[in-house]
């Protein structure tokens, strides 16, 4: 099958960006007087936007507790958004292979799909020099975060192109249900963000352990 475009998913599939966020959820969560996680555990909760990733700090565990209020997830959710705005891109390293590959995929429509907000978006993207590498940048604060479907429909709309002409890469399980909600194939990748899941049970079109793997599908001489 040749596709017409493809749609990366960010943290986790591009840019491990994890040390960032461990950084600034310590600094929200000693804000409100609650301890300090690990960054093992950071690693273990992204994927779902910050608003789950501070819920989880303060519940100290995957689960949210139902104990926590409004207010308190409020407060540390602004607090971390403080915090991030300066940490943003700080530790942040393209994986092994990124940067090669969008290189030898310059000539195909590409979009970068993220639950990730977009003021921090931009700044990501502007940081590790990639910004320029994609014809369009769809965030959380877009619509519907994935795996809902909408923001691979949005960036689909903006290439121009229909879910079934287009190609999903991402790393979790929210990746691979938002590209199959979509109807849309999808790429996984093995070494960024699962939170555990063994990706294989979803049946990811192709699954894959490193970046590079990618380019056969990927192939210019495919995407046509």
């Amino acid at each position: 099958m040749s596709y017409q475009g493809v749609i990366f998913d960010l943290d986790g599939t591009l840019v491990d960006s994890v040390q960032d966020m461990h950084l600034a959820l310590n600094l929200a969560l000693s804000d409100v007087a609650f301890p300090v996680v690990s960054e093992a555990q950071v690693r273990h909760w992204v994927g779902n936007g910050i608003d789950k990733l501070v819920m989880r700090g303060l519940s100290c565990d995957f689960e949210v507790s139902p104990d926590l209020s409004d207010t308190l997830i409020a407060q540390a959710i602004e607090q971390f958004k403080l915090h991030y705005q300066h940490l943003v891109g700080e530790y942040a390293q393209l994986y092994p292979e990124v940067e090669s590959v969008l290189r030898e995929l310059s000539d195909v429509p590409k979009a970068v799909v993220t639950n990730k907000n977009r003021v921090f978006t931009l700044t990501l993207l502007q940081k590790l020099n990639i910004d320029t590498c994609f014809d369009v940048i769809v965030c959380g604060d877009d619509g519907n975060k994935k795996p809902d479907p909408e923001l691979l429909h949005v960036a689909c709309e903006q290439l121009g192109l229909t879910a079934q002409q287009a190609i999903m890469v991402g790393d979790s399980k929210s990746d691979i249900l938002a590209a199959h909600n979509a109807g849309m194939p999808v790429i996984a990748l093995t070494y960024g963000y699962n939170q555990g899941f063994d990706l294989q049970e979803l049946k990811p079109e192709y699954l894959y352990d490193r970046f590079l793997d990618i380019i056969p599908v990927l192939n210019k001489s495919e995407l046509k």
